[in-house]
């Protein structure tokens, strides 16, 4: 089952293409930026230029196309000071009021001069420094792409978690149809064993196997019961949970190969926890299940039972071959499975049991390639 591997294929190469449209976006306005600096440049050298032509002009000099000039310069904030650095001329530059102007002009000045914005005019005995800095246009420019590409990651980032939410109550809804109608189809044929293992028990009183028939289909209502509540929100109760891990540990025992061993250390009776007993004991059960399948039907299973304060922990180790550490949290993925025939559910399942209905944790505790694997549960006391 794989469709959860080319769904995560398929986000890889959307935030790919994201990325790469960012980026293209970034260069191009760049490039922008870079061509209305030159041009502003220009404009300004041009601007200079006129400057000193006013101040060669006589009075027969026609001014009326140098002044259409440098009036018309009505965005680049620009500062002229003289030879002796006192300011002679200012434009486009806004001075608060109350505010000292002269400061503020000078200010101004040095920051031109420290990004090297300064035009050189020379005069017959003298000379004039045309300062100025880049157009408030020009600064916005500069940071729009920025704005621009955070407010589109923010869409994007919007977008994609509801499609991911989406996807996944999609899914859940699927599970949950599925798990309720595997309770439901369960539910007529052990009525029908229950009912013929009575009729054997009053015809075969003393018969041996009838116990054993009896245990498997409770066994049987149990599971049916697990699956039914998949879908809703069961309610917790007080159990000890000490009994709840021995018995699937007994269970366990019974149904696992001889080659392998089983060992449960508890502190003393009882330990109450809320929970659904059921549910935790499928919990319990499946990594039980998942040891004696790492282990090859061969080793042996330790299932220790902690309690803190407020919480309790069930940690479950064996000897079998080891999960990476890359893969500790990709085990509970929906769909993930190293066996040639499953449908990797089961961690995933088992992290919504103990995560969304019993507010708990479930997590690789430590685990390493042919040294065994240590799951544990914690659950809130």
């Amino acid at each position: 089952m794989k469709w959860y591997s080319n769904f995560r294929n398929v986000k890889y190469i959307l935030i790919a293409v994201a990325a790469a449209i960012a980026a293209a976006s970034l260069i191009v306005s760049h490039l922008l930026v870079e061509d209305l600096k030159a041009e502003e440049v220009k404009k300004m050298q041009v601007w200079a230029d006129a400057m000193d032509y006013l101040n060669r002009a006589d009075e027969n000099t026609d001014l009326s196309l140098v002044l259409a000039v440098l009036n018309g310069n009505t965005t680049i904030p620009v500062v002229v000071t003289d030879s002796n650095g006192a300011i002679t001329l200012h434009r486009n530059i806004d001075i608060s009021s109350g505010v000292d102007s002269l400061t503020v002009l000078m200010d101004k000045v040095v920051e031109m001069r420290r990004n090297k914005h300064i035009i050189r005019v020379d005069m017959e005995d003298d000379y004039l420094e045309v300062c100025y800095s880049e157009s408030l246009i020009l600064k916005q420019l500069a940071y729009y792409p920025y704005i621009q590409l955070i407010v589109v990651l923010l869409f994007f980032l919007v977008c994609f978690f509801a499609i991911l939410g989406s996807k996944r109550a999609e899914q859940n809804r699927v599970w949950v149809g599925l798990s309720k109608e595997t309770a439901h189809q369960l539910g007529t044929p052990i009525s029908s064993l229950m009912a013929w293992t009575a009729v054997l028990r009053e015809k075969y009183p003393s018969d041996e196997l009838i116990p054993e028939m009896e245990r498997d289909v409770a066994r049987l209502q149990r599971v049916a019961e697990r699956f039914s509540k998949i879908g809703s929100l069961p309610e917790p109760e007080p159990e000890d949970i000490v009994d709840v891990v021995e018995r699937v540990a007994e269970y366990m025992k019974r149904r696992s190969p001889a080659q392998v061993t089983y060992t449960f250390n508890a502190p003393k009776r009882p330990v109450l926890v809320r929970m659904n007993a059921p549910l935790i004991e499928w919990v319990v059960e499946n990594l039980c299940k998942n040891a004696v399948d790492a282990m090859e039907a061969a080793g042996s299973i330790s299932i220790v039972l902690n309690q803190s304060k407020d919480k309790v922990s069930v940690e479950i180790t064996d000897t079998g071959k080891g999960i990476p550490k890359s893969k500790h949290k990709q085990v509970f993925e929906p769909g993930y499975t190293t066996k040639k025939r499953g449908w990797g559910l089961g961690l995933s399942l088992a992290k919504r049991i103990v995560e969304q209905y019993h507010k708990g944790r479930i997590f690789v505790k430590k685990s390493a390639p042919g040294r065994g694997t240590t799951f544990c549960v914690e659950l809130k006391k």
